[in-house]
């Protein structure tokens, strides 16, 4: 990239440590490491995060656990031991931020709950990431992503009409990930000003509900179930995957005028148009089996390459039905050289840049640490000698 600069990382000087598992809260952190801060993985001697065993596929590493947790540095600690918990004592004494999604109240039980830490230090910002919250009857329930798109009704919404599903990603844990991000950005931003901290609770549950907003409010207003429409839209005609000579292209057409464009300049059937049934958006989806009938009699003349030239040329929104192979090869990433090697402890894989560009500096991508690599390094910093660390690794209180 172009005029970088050094040294100009928006979190340059933050660090955060982290008691995380699995995606939500190492989704929020990994990209508070892409934005410079420093961040110290919390993890269990011996296991881990049990992200690191769900899967070997990159070199023998969990695919989950590579995307997740580059840029961070791994300690490990029994938390169950008085010495552990005064080390993370210590260590947490030196951050700005603590996020963590264990169980509902371990960290209480820890003594390491958000009103013990902040106690000496009001200054620090504590995020405590839950599956339901931190009342309420669920509280206390295990919530894995499936099950928090199940009781939110999200599945109600996902899949084909004869089958509901889960998103192919977790899309509650990435939703509560994204929201524990921002809200580390506002309670650093607020602190620079006053000098406070903050506790803030995100829930997957309530993230997703968020998300539902669309649907909960036709609900709400005109007791309408959103029906799951595989590939189609429920408010939207022409929408879906249609067949063409070697295969199918998904266009949407989401106003009055990409119609008019779809049928004159692609279609070459401009009395279409103000046809009776197809003039409005509203007319075309009261009428949808027969407009996309219409659709598929002019796409299927075309192969796909040509149609989506077409498409292109006229302005109407479509996009190839792509799987992973097409994705890894889209020019759309190779072109705007979005790819980096990143290291591991089995070697270098491929990663993605980050999808925060900042123009006058390229955001770093950190190695994804083996467990408990920083172990030592971490403690020594915390003022302990080599012969204090090997005393509490031979009792077995750090990694």
């Amino acid at each position: 990239m172009s005029n970088q600069l050094p040294g100009l990382l928006p979190l340059d000087g933050i660090t955060v440590v982290s008691f995380e598992q699995a995606v939500a809260a190492p989704i929020a952190t990994r990209h508070l490491a892409d934005l410079g801060a420093r961040v110290i993985k919390v993890e269990r001697i011996g296991e881990g995060d049990f992200a690191r065993n769900y899967d070997s596929a990159v070199h023998g590493i969990a695919s989950h656990f590579v995307w997740l947790n580059r840029g961070k540095e791994s300690v490990t600690v029994d938390l169950k031991t008085a010495e552990g918990v005064s080390v993370i004592r210590t260590l947490v004494g030196r951050a700005d931020v603590v996020v963590q999604n264990l169980a509902p109240g371990a960290m209480d039980r820890l003594g390491l709950g958000a009103e013990e830490l902040r106690r000496d230090r009001p200054e620090l910002i504590v995020v405590n990431m839950t599956g339901y919250g931190t009342d309420g009857p669920l509280k206390d329930r295990k919530a894995y992503d499936m099950l928090v798109q199940a009781e939110t009704g999200l599945c109600s919404i996902t899949g084909t009409p004869e089958t509901a599903t889960k998103t192919g990603v977790p899309a509650s844990d990435i939703a509560a990930g994204m929201y524990a991000l921002t809200a580390v950005q506002a309670a650093l931003f607020r602190r620079e000003r006053t000098g406070v901290g903050a506790v803030v609770d995100v829930s997957m549950f309530d993230a997703t509900v968020e998300w539902l907003g669309h649907p909960m409010y036709l609900q709400m207003y005109q007791d309408t179930q959103v029906q799951r429409m595989g590939l189609s839209h429920a408010s939207i005609s022409p929408y879906d995957a249609y067949p063409t000579v070697d295969g199918r292209i998904l266009i949407g057409v989401q106003n009055d005028r990409g119609w008019r464009a779809l049928v004159t300049e692609v279609f070459d059937r401009p009395d279409l148009v103000e046809h009776p049934k197809f003039a409005t958006n509203i007319l075309r989806v009261r009428h949808r089996a027969e407009t996309d009938r219409v659709v598929a009699e002019h796409t299927r003349r075309f192969d796909t390459d040509e149609l989506d030239k077409r498409l292109a040329a006229a302005g109407v929104p479509a996009a190839r039905l792509n799987d992973m192979r097409d994705l890894i090869d889209h020019p759309q990433l190779s072109e705007r050289d979005r790819w980096r090697q990143i290291d591991t402890e089995a070697g270098q894989v491929r990663a993605v840049l980050p999808p925060m560009t900042f123009t006058d500096v390229e955001l770093p991508m950190g190695p994804v640490p083996a467990l408990g690599q920083h172990t030592d390094t971490v403690l020594t910093e915390l003022g302990l000698t080599d012969a204090t660390i090997a005393g509490l690794r031979t009792g077995g209180t750090v990694g």
